[in-house]
């Protein structure tokens, strides 16, 4: 190694120390600038996948596959219940075929609406990634076009057969309920004539039930007609009953029947109060005051009595349904709050100023974080979710052409310190023959110093351009070595000193010392100075293995004793259900501590906007460590346990 050849110079001379730092301090640097620019391509490319519901949803929205606003019917439809996460593109293209083939119309909006997101995330992924190797190449990324889509253009096709199918079907519905409003009318029109009618009264009232059975049996009329259509129905309802002069028996009977009717709706009603569907009991409802409304009158002594219990009923699941939504628009305005903090974060972000890769890779990770808490949150009020969305888009893409542009620059600075490293190689091999110990060792320092002040170089250069450099200061200082032949005694008593030590380390008893012996230990080692190189390495790796043995030894003995105790009692335990139920009580414990520790891992990034962030950290890394530990005891608790159940099955046997 340079730093070791370096430390032989002669003495008086700095050549060693100066040396031994440079090569440190440049290797680290080479290797730091490395490990961060791959770190900071690989969080870029992860978060270039985040998003998929809302950005799947946007790009179908753009790409002209909106649905409309939902009918009744799709209202009341169930939601999809397809697991779609491991179908490729023509997977779901072929679904969306088979569903639109097979399926009534009115109730394919969800899952064509789920197959739309779980296709458009697919393709958007399969965008982004030719976008990247397209940039890659070295296209401009205003240059870059998708390659056209097969899936996507049979999938638009059968999106148009749903959509036409769908429109088809309103249209069909919304002129049933113009030709049932017009059914209706007639009804009311002849209502109105049997008033004047000269037939028989048992003839009138059996043409009455007939039309009140007409009117039942015809369906929905327009929503803006409901309401005066069926107040004009049951004026004329409640003329017959007043003007005609009917049996009063068959009145009396019609009454009752009128009655029993609404006292069931009236108890159908008060059950859906207790109903915990908050929207299907409301459509419920509506069902039962469309039901009300075909039911002819009651007595005058029932009917207010009748109506308020009924009414009272409709107001409690009318006011729960009203403060469902209520709720829902509450926690939308507040997503629609916690997405522009988030936003705001982000567009701060871009506008940070950023002078290194670890400031580019710790923004990085913040947007990281931030991103993955966009996506614990639901949406925004609808008028407003596109928007916030866009925004946020927006600011992580100015984000990330800020950071492309910063590493185009960093690979020019890469390039140019490449050059100014190539220089002084050639200046050091020049040095490397010369004989002029003095000059030449003067020299090479300030070069080792030249090399400190240049900037990184690309990591697939950094290696070779380094070795060939030390390579140079090696030859030099391997002369210069051999020139001054003569090694100092020092060095040589520090070896035996450090040698002394070492037996006495091995010697000690340190379970009666304890941490303490060891701290004595290692300020001893640390006060004794240099060895000759050739021993360094060997020296400093022995004493690392005695001082890692002690320490474990320390851990161990506690460790030793509480396993000891475990493993006797578990001897003890006899049967299999036994062993069964403390390995299940140990196995839980052991998910709950990975569980512990992935949620103690993932709240660190968290701590770092706190005022007391370090001491917050360090707490969280020690009981992250403790757990480790934990768990790795409660493991081979675990593996006693399936040990002793096998000896006691093969005893069985």
């Amino acid at each position: 190694m340079a730093t070791e050849k370096i430390n032989l110079a002669a003495p008086g001379e700095p050549v060693g120390a100066i040396a031994e730092d440079t090569q440190k301090t440049t290797t680290a640097a080479e290797a730091a600038g490395a490990m961060e620019l791959t770190h900071a391509e690989e969080s870029e490319n992860t978060m270039s996948t985040e998003f998929a519901d809302e950005e799947a949803a946007l790009a179908a929205d753009e790409a002209g596959l909106e649905i409309g606003e939902h009918t009744e019917e799709e209202a009341a439809a169930p939601e999809a219940g397809d697991d779609l996460s491991g179908l490729g593109e023509a997977e779901l293209v072929a679904l969306l075929a088979a569903k639109i083939e097979a399926e009534p119309v009115q109730t394919l909006r969800p899952v064509v609406e789920a197959i739309k997101i779980a296709f458009y995330k697919q393709h958007r992924a399969k965008i982004e990634a030719e976008r990247k190797a397209f940039l890659e190449a070295g296209g401009e990324a205003e240059a870059f076009t998708p390659a056209a889509d097969e899936h996507e253009t049979r999938f638009k096709e059968l999106f148009a057969v749903y959509r036409d199918k769908r429109d088809k079907h309103i249209a069909t519905l919304e002129a049933g309920k113009e030709e049932n409003l017009r059914k209706k009318l007639e009804i009311i029109e002849e209502l109105k004539e049997l008033i004047n009618s000269d037939e028989t009264l048992n003839t009138t009232f059996a043409r009455f039930r007939e039309l009140q059975q007409l009117w039942k049996d015809t369906g929905l009329v327009p929503q803006q007609n409901v309401k005066d259509l069926w107040e004009t129905y049951n004026l004329h309802v409640e003329n017959f009953y007043n003007f005609i002069k009917i049996n009063k028996e068959l009145r009396d009977l019609d009454l009752k029947k009128n009655y029993e009717a609404k006292i069931a709706l009236c108890e159908q009603a008060e059950a859906l109060v207790l109903d915990q569907q908050v929207i299907e009991s409301f459509h419920k409802l509506q069902k039962l005051h469309d039901e009300w409304r075909e039911t002819g009158p009651v007595a005058l002594e029932h009917k207010e009595a009748l109506w308020e219990r009924f009414k009272e009923a409709s107001s409690r699941i009318n006011k729960r349904h009203q403060e469902h939504f209520e709720s829902l628009k509450q926690e939308q305005t507040k997503n629609l709050a916690l997405k522009s903090e988030l936003c705001e974060k982000t567009e701060a972000l871009a506008s940070r100023p950023m002078l290194s890769r670890k400031d580019w890779n710790r923004a990085s990770e913040e947007l990281l974080e931030i991103q993955k808490v966009w996506k614990t949150i639901g949406y925004a009020p609808k008028k407003e979710n596109n928007r916030i969305y866009e925004r946020f888009r927006n600011a992580c893409d100015k984000f990330f052409e800020l950071k492309r542009n910063y590493y185009a620059e960093l690979k020019s600075e890469m390039e140019h310190s490449l050059a100014l490293k190539n220089e002084l190689c050639e200046q050091a091999e020049a040095l490397a023959v010369s004989e002029d110990w003095k000059h030449a060792t003067d020299e090479l320092i300030a070069l080792q110093a030249k090399w400190k002040q240049t900037g990184p170089v690309a990591r697939r250069y950094s290696d070779v351009v380094w070795k060939r450099f030390r390579a140079a200061c090696d030859k030099f200082f391997e002369r210069k070595a051999a020139h001054f032949s003569s090694v100092d005694s020092e060095h040589e008593q520090n070896l035996k000193a450090k040698q002394a030590l070492l037996e006495e380390m091995r010697a000690a008893d340190i379970k009666a010392g304890g941490f303490e012996a060891i701290k004595a230990f290692q300020r001893r080692w640390s006060q004794i100075g240099f060895v000759p190189i050739k021993h360094k390495d060997s020296l400093q790796k022995e004493y690392k293995a005695i001082v890692d043995a002690m320490f474990n030894t320390l851990r161990s003995s506690e460790r030793d004793r509480s396993m000891n105790r475990f493993k006797e009692r578990v001897s003890n335990m006899k049967g299999g259900n036994q062993l069964r139920s403390e390995r299940e009580k140990l196995y839980n414990k052991v998910k709950q501590m990975e569980q512990d520790i992935a949620l103690l891992e993932n709240n660190i990034g968290f701590f770092s906007k706190s005022k007391n962030a370090e001491s917050l950290i360090a707490d969280v890394r020690e009981k992250i460590e403790r757990t480790k530990r934990d768990m790795a005891e409660l493991i081979e608790k675990v593996r006693l346990i399936d040990a002793e159940e096998a000896k006691q099955r093969e005893h069985n046997a």
